[in-house]
């Protein structure tokens, strides 16, 4: 009898079954759950690590997706980023757990997964922009977002230890360098897919056809490609459903694309009425021009969802923030701070006026105002005046920039830049913006601030000015009579602002210019009287940058 050595002890598989030991000299035969060995030896690992590093991608878009049109439709921008990212990692937390379920097939599942979060992700912006426009504004947005965020996070939460399972059936090898090389290609994905949202997806397509774009992909990318090396796994008919499934999601990707600008154009319409003219995409927030010519409806201007200007009413607010600040003192050089196309045209009714520098960060709405008639002719044709120079850049950089520079001081400094809303806009209200803007004025220079309604953000503003050393006078635009135009509150409260200047600033028009429609000096120093009887004993602290 010949004796031969015992072959080694079995090893235990991934599905807790006993391994066949492996013999050198004879290849063992492929099964349905992994790929064929052809395969298997050159493309199947870099395909599932690919595959991966897509997905990784995708998936990082559809969070930074959710997170801007979070921010764009309810505003609050830490308050919806906090809720995005941490609903986001509990979802994937869940998807992980959820995914051992499915590790028997895990190509199955994984092509089941990538389909649904195509679909999901693709559709999530339109789906969402739908709900803020058509149903309860604020509160079924917010109430989709998080639903939507959620379950995104449990899809890509379930793709890790997929693609695990995955990669040990191409090629068994210590868990340690497997698990290495599955998250490497994912967090490059996510790299690549953080850098492309900002500076190719949202510039190029805008959020609904990136969201859109980025499903296609992540459809076949994901779905696709491991259906491909694994094709064997499934049933015949299992495999066919697959296919077609797959199929399906690029086919509704893609008539929602077909139907993006319709679905955006009934949404406008419900929003702001049958009389929207021209909407175009600003550098973060949409821009949309209502009523006016040709129409029987007052002119509109909304930007990221606000009325910013109602075309018959906006002369009382713009009069109250140039006009006190041009009197009194010498107003050669003028900084408007925001897009202030009225704000520029009532500097320009001074005759004292030299110059006038204009810093607004989004370059679409100064191109609006200057190619649209309706608006062109509500701003006087202001930014076609040669004394006006206009500079695209966030207002308090370039402030800091310029403020190192040694350049010319300004007489008068207007910000016409929007008042707080929730935590978004506070940097153009905080004590270090009022403090570079002050930094910027010439010897018995002045600084005119939008303070809003008369609430605590007035105060606030008020706190943050007298904190950098200036002097302050509170008052209000002068009453009217019921708004024209019919998205202004029927009954918004009279407009705060604010005047400071190293001296206590007094009160009073200017002779340089033509009387204003609306403004007295009595009306306005009636008006300052009043807010200084409702002045707090102690002003709030102000807003910081970091506070």
């Amino acid at each position: 009898m010949i004796n031969r050595p015992a072959d080694p002890p079995a090893r235990p598989g991934l599905d807790g079954r006993a391994e066949a030991p492996r013999v050198r000299a004879v290849a063992r035969p492929w099964t349905g759950g992994a790929a064929p060995p052809c395969v298997r030896g050159r493309l199947a690992r870099p395909l599932v690590l690919l595959a991966a590093f897509v997905c990784a991608a995708c998936g990082l878009v559809y969070e930074l997706e959710l997170v801007a049109v979070g921010q764009t439709l309810l505003g609050d921008s830490v308050t919806q980023t906090s809720l995005v990212l941490s609903v986001m990692v509990f979802a994937m937390g869940v998807g992980s757990l959820l995914a051992k379920r499915l590790a028997r097939r895990p190509a199955t599942a994984f092509a089941l997964v990538e389909c649904g979060l195509a679909l999901t992700g693709g559709l999530s912006v339109l789906a969402l922009y739908s709900c803020w426009a058509w149903l309860d504004g604020h509160r079924t947005a917010a109430a989709g977002l998080t639903g939507t965020t959620f379950l995104i996070g449990v899809l890509i939460g379930a793709e890790i230890p997929l693609l695990m399972t995955l990669v040990q059936r191409i090629r068994r090898e210590h868990a340690g360098r497997a698990v290495a090389d599955l998250f490497a290609a994912d967090y490059v994905g996510a790299l690549i897919g953080g850098l492309a949202f900002p500076f190719l997806l949202l510039p190029a397509l805008g959020p609904a056809a990136g969201a859109l774009a980025t499903g296609a992909v992540n459809a076949v990318a994901g779905a696709a490609v491991v259906l491909w090396l694994f094709r064997e796994e499934p049933p015949p008919r299992a495999r066919l459903l697959l296919w077609a499934g797959c199929g399906l999601v690029l086919a509704v990707l893609a008539c929602a694309a077909a139907f993006t600008g319709a679905i955006e154009r009934a949404a406008r319409q419900a929003l702001y009425g049958a009389q929207v003219r021209l909407a175009v995409p600003g550098r973060d927030q949409e821009i949309v021009l209502a009523g006016g010519p040709g129409t029987t409806a007052p002119l509109e201007l909304f930007v990221g969802g606000r009325l910013a200007v109602c075309g018959p009413d906006e002369y009382r607010d713009s009069e109250a923030l140039v006009h006190p600040a041009l009197a009194g003192t010498p107003n050669g050089r003028v900084l408007v701070l925001g897009g202030g196309g009225p704000a520029v045209r009532e500097v320009l009714r001074h005759s004292a006026v030299r110059e006038v520098v204009v810093v607004e960060p989004d370059a679409a709405l100064t191109a609006l105002v200057r190619r649209d008639p309706a608006l062109a002719a509500l701003t006087g044709h202001a930014y076609d005046d040669p004394r006006v120079r206009v500079v695209h850049a966030e207002p308090i950089a370039w402030l800091r920039r310029t403020g190192r520079t040694g350049r010319p001081r300004f007489d008068v400094i207007v910000s016409d830049l929007p008042v707080p809303h929730g935590d978004t806009g506070r940097a153009a209200h905080s004590q270090e913006f009022f403090g570079l803007a002050a930094g910027r004025l010439a010897p018995g220079g002045r600084l005119a601030v939008r303070g809003g309604a008369v609430a605590r953000g007035l105060w606030t503003a008020e706190a943050g000015l007298r904190a950098d050393g200036l002097r302050t006078v509170a008052y209000q635009a002068p009453p009217g009579a019921p708004p024209s135009c019919p998205h202004a509150p029927a009954a918004a409260p009279r407009s705060a602002f604010l005047l400071a200047a190293r001296s206590q600033p007094v009160l009073s028009l200017g002779r340089d210019a033509p009387p204003p429609r609306a403004l007295t000096t009595d009306g306005l120093r009636e008006s300052a009287a009043g807010l200084a009887a409702r002045r707090p004993a102690r002003l709030p602290a102000p807003y910081r940058l970091l506070g």
